[in-house]
């Protein structure tokens, strides 16, 4: 038995990634504990969180308005790793390794997201 959700690609996918990101945040300083680390980790746990919330809506428009917030939330960790980068808290290698997966899962989100009627 499991929920519909956990069929989706793009879930399982977030899913991994918000682990990656979260091994990737414990190189950072601790005085960043409370900023950056912080605001990365919420915002990948929030892509896999909105994908789950609106596989449960009963409405196309309501599915897309979450699959919206993901994509959001996706662009946001972008983000978040140009900040690292720029303070030197990630390599460039562990940089482009993350912004890869992160462009190929916002393909298939937004992919996802065109084909809900």
């Amino acid at each position: 038995m499991e929920f519909k959700f956990e069929k989706l690609i793009i879930w399982q996918k977030a899913m991994d990634y918000g682990e990656s990101i979260h091994k990737l945040t414990y190189s950072f300083p601790k005085d960043e504990l409370f900023n950056l680390t912080s605001q990365i980790r919420r915002a990948v746990d929030s892509i896999a969180l909105n994908i789950s919330e609106g596989s449960i809506g009963q409405t196309n428009p309501e599915n897309k308005k979450f699959i919206g917030y993901s994509i959001r939330s996706l662009a946001e960790v972008v983000t978040c790793l140009h900040k690292a980068k720029r303070r030197n808290y990630i390599t460039e290698k562990e940089f482009i390794t993350h912004y890869e997966y992160a462009y190929n899962l916002m393909n298939m989100m937004v992919a996802f997201k065109e084909k809900i009627n």
